[in-house]
């Protein structure tokens, strides 16, 4: 695929920088979505020639659509989409509040199944697609004080797999990657006397995703594929 047209979510932060990078270092054509009210001076110039979106609220279903509907008017399809967007919080049941299970639901799992829909109906009448997911190792088995988070990335899972059987000959790729500790400053912020090189570094991380969406990935779907470093 040439010059493909990717959506990224959660573009803004650590990891969708790298993302964004590496396929824009790959000649892609890039529709960079965001939370964020604004974007960053520095992101501008470097990414002058991709089509960005601040203040999009992917867990509203129409927001997302109208995000989708700009890329599309701008570049003519989208071939790709990486979903980033997401956040973690850490609370006990015991101590916590079932808001934090609906936050992690809407912010991890909800903007993943908006995007995905609103992708879906280009992809499907071009009979041809690659979705990547960020889903998280923590995933499999909740810790203490996990519980929200990893319920939500479980949910990105079995989103990609149900996905993945949905499309799978129809031309469009459907994965998760999941990673264990992403090197990022807020994870070092949260764990200042963990030894950050055991951690995922976001550039190897985008280098999986980059590969995911490659054609070299087309028999790849419905996998998740653990990302660990050295954790």
């Amino acid at each position: 695929m040439s010059s493909p047209v990717i959506l990224v979510t959660g573009a803004f932060g650590a990891l969708g920088q790298a993302v964004a990078r590496t396929l824009a270092g790959q000649g892609a054509r890039l529709g960079l979505v965001d939370a964020a009210p604004g974007v960053p001076p520095a992101l501008a110039e470097e990414f002058k020639a991709q089509l960005l979106l601040p203040a999009v609220d992917l867990s509203d279903a129409d927001a997302t659509r109208q995000a989708v509907a700009r890329i599309e008017g701008h570049f003519g399809a989208v071939d790709g989409l990486v979903n980033i967007a997401g956040g973690f919080r850490w609370e006990t049941l015991e101590a916590g509040s079932a808001a934090t299970w609906q936050a992690m639901f809407t912010i991890n799992l909800l903007t993943a199944v908006n995007t995905c829909q609103a992708v879906l109906p280009g992809m499907l009448a071009r009979g041809r697609g690659r979705i990547v997911n960020i889903g998280a190792g923590a995933a499999a088995k909740a810790g203490a004080g996990m519980g929200a988070y990893a319920a939500s990335k479980a949910g990105v899972m079995r989103l990609t797999e149900a996905l993945a059987e949905e499309t799978k000959q129809r031309g469009i790729t459907v994965n998760a990657l999941l990673p264990s500790i992403i090197d990022t400053p807020a994870n070092r912020r949260d764990m200042p006397d963990a030894d950050f090189t055991r951690w995922v570094a976001p550039q190897a991380l985008a280098d999986v995703v980059a590969f995911v969406l490659s054609d070299a990935a087309r028999a790849i779907t419905g996998a998740g594929i653990a990302v660990n470093g050295q954790v």
